[in-house]
Order: C-alpha cells, then sequence, then structure tokens
C-alpha cells in the first residue's frame, strides 16, 4: 500500500466515523420515519467502517514500526470503535438485552468513551493531504465504498423493529438517564407545584385522562400503554402571563421544557395500564408526551413551571 492510499484510507475512516456518530446521536432526537432513514445512514456508515478494516490494518502495522509515544490511546480508539460496531449488530440482528445493560447501552457507551482519543488522534496525527490524493480515482474509490456499504445494509439479517430501531416490549422497562437512580419517595409528603399550588397525590389521582401513546426508549425497546393521570392544561393557573414554555422538573433534578400550547396534549400520569405506576416507572407521577423518545417523558415530577424562555432552549438531550 503507497502512502497515498493510507491518507485516503484515514481520511475515509474519519469522515464515516463522524457521519456515524453525527446520524447516531441525531436518531436519538428523531422518532418515526425521519429516524428509519437517519438510522440506515448511520448502519450504511458503520459497515463502511468494517469494510475498510483491511486497508486500515496495512497502515496501522506500518504505523506501528515507528518509534511513537501513547500507542496505547490508538488501541484503545480501534478497541472501542470495534466494541461499539459489534453490539451495534448485535441490536440490529435481535438481541438487545446483554446481561444487565442492553446491547445499545453499549453500543452508545463505546462510542462516547472514544470521543476523546479520537480527537487525541487528530491531533497527534494530523491528516497531510495532498492535492494528488483527491483525484478522480479516489472519488470512484469512495462511490464503491458507499455503494458496498449500502447493499451490505440491505442484504444483512435484522430482526423487525420500530423506526427508531427500538424492539418491542410488552411492559416497559424501568430506566434511568445517565447517572440518576431511582428515588424513594414519601408520598405522604410529596407535592407537586405548579405556579402557587402546590397538588397532592390524593388530589391528582383524582384525574382520569386517558391517553394512549408509545414510550419508545433510547435504550433500544418501545412500548405501548395507556396512561391515565391529568392533562397538564388541567393543572396550570388560568393565568399564564408573558409565559412560552412549561419546564417540567424531577425530584432528581433532570427537567425537560415544552411549549406552553402543547399543555392540552401532556399527561402526567399517576396510573399505567389502570394500575398505579412502579417506583422504577416514575411513581407518583411521570409525564407522557406522545411523539416523542423516551428522555421527554420526565419521571418523578416535583414542579412544572411556568417560563418565559422559548422550549427549545435547552440542551437537544439532557446533560444530567
Amino acid at each position: 500500500m503507497n502512502s497515498a492510499t493510507g491518507r485516503i484510507t484515514n481520511l475515509a475512516l474519519l469522515f464515516l466515523l463522524a457521519l456515524a456518530f453525527a446520524s447516531g446521536w441525531v436518531a436519538f432526537e428523531l422518532s418515526g420515519q425521519p429516524a428509519r432513514a437517519v438510522l440506515l445512514l448511520h448502519a450504511a456508515a458503520g459497515v463502511a467502517i468494517v469494510l475498510l478494516v483491511p486497508w486500515k490494518s496495512v497502515v496501522a502495522k506500518r504505523g506501528l514500526r515507528r518509534p511513537r509515544t501513547l500507542k496505547w490511546a490508538s488501541f484503545v480508539l480501534a478497541f472501542g470503535v470495534a466494541v461499539s460496531i459489534v453490539f451495534g449488530l448485535l441490536h440490529a440482528a435481535g438481541h438487545p438485552d446483554v446481561g444487565y445493560l442492553t446491547a445499545m447501552d453499549f453500543h452508545v457507551g463505546a462510542a462516547v468513551c472514544v470521543i476523546p482519543f479520537l480527537l487525541w488522534h487528530l491531533v497527534a496525527r494530523p491528516l497531510r493531504l495532498r492535492a494528488t490524493d483527491l483525484e478522480r480515482r479516489s472519488f470512484l474509490k469512495g462511490g464503491l465504498l458507499a455503494g458496498s456499504a449500502g447493499l451490505a445494509v440491505a442484504l444483512l439479517p435484522s430482526a423487525r423493529r420500530a423506526p427508531t430501531g427500538s424492539f418491542h416490549a410488552a411492559h416497559p422497562i424501568a430506566t434511568t438517564w445517565m447517572f440518576d437512580s431511582v428515588p424513594a419517595v414519601d408520598v405522604a409528603a410529596w407535592r407537586l407545584v405548579v405556579g402557587t399550588k402546590a397538588w397532592t397525590y390524593e388530589e391528582l389521582v383524582g384525574y382520569s385522562d386517558r391517553i394512549s401513546a408509545v414510550i419508545d426508549c433510547t435504550g433500544g425497546w418501545y412500548s405501548e400503554q395507556v396512561w391515565e393521570g391529568a392533562l397538564l392544561a388541567r393543572l396550570l393557573p388560568g393565568a399564564t402571563g408573558t409565559a412560552s414554555s412549561l419546564n417540567v422538573r424531577s425530584i432528581t433534578g433532570y427537567s425537560r421544557r415544552f411549549r406552553l400550547d402543547d399543555a392540552g396534549r401532556l399527561l402526567l400520569a399517576t396510573r399505567m395500564a389502570g394500575s398505579e405506576l412502579d417506583a422504577g416507572l416514575g411513581y407518583p407521577a411521570r409525564l407522557v408526551v406522545p411523539g416523542q423518545r423516551g428522555f421527554a417523558w420526565v419521571k418523578w415530577v416535583v414542579a412544572i413551571e411556568l417560563d418565559d424562555q422559548p422550549w427549545w432552549w435547552q440542551p437537544p438531550f439532557p446533560l444530567q
């Protein structure tokens, strides 16, 4: 392999890794058919990375012969990418559960962990392309790689899943976001604060608004259930002033913001399928947000705050 081929291989891998990271995170935010399109692009990027392994292995062997420091960081980067791809394939093939965690947990976790090592690699091993590297032959090879990856995605076996890639679960799985844990809530002392009013659990369970909605968790599962409780519009004060959004906050500090106009379709659920919520599912009250991914469904809600900030004034994904 000549040096030009090695440079093009490294450039292609950098582009594909960036595409895989970006498309994966965008798919986390989306639902429905838009998510399916992005996930197909994500899968094609992953397959293309695998197809480039033979060429990258030659480049790597050549680099190992050179006296360089921190070679171990390059091994960590390669190992993390391999782990992410393997567990992504396991999830796609219909094996979402891997012990206590899911294949999606390993897939995403490994990808996030290698980001610092990828950035280090870009600084320590900068690409030095030449004008001749971007000739017609290189673009033809890129087109062949893209076509092969797309064909492989179409032919590889995959289990039946939702457009987001999630698998069906008969019952929602008790999950928490990142480093949260299931809190122990004293329901007798618990209050839901909305404006100047503090609602007790006994007051909330008197409402029986019902919504049939699908919770689609970024952990890789979805479940359709009938949720029962109070629509947020019923709990808001009569005058909202200049408020334009609602900030729904959990006892853990976790929160998500929504349009004030959506209060009529958002449900604060106290029951699911006719039964009281489990502790892991948000007892005593959780938010139900039809059409949005699971991280928008705030659990263990203690406050609904009226705010003049726009609904989008928040990270695309919760940071806590």
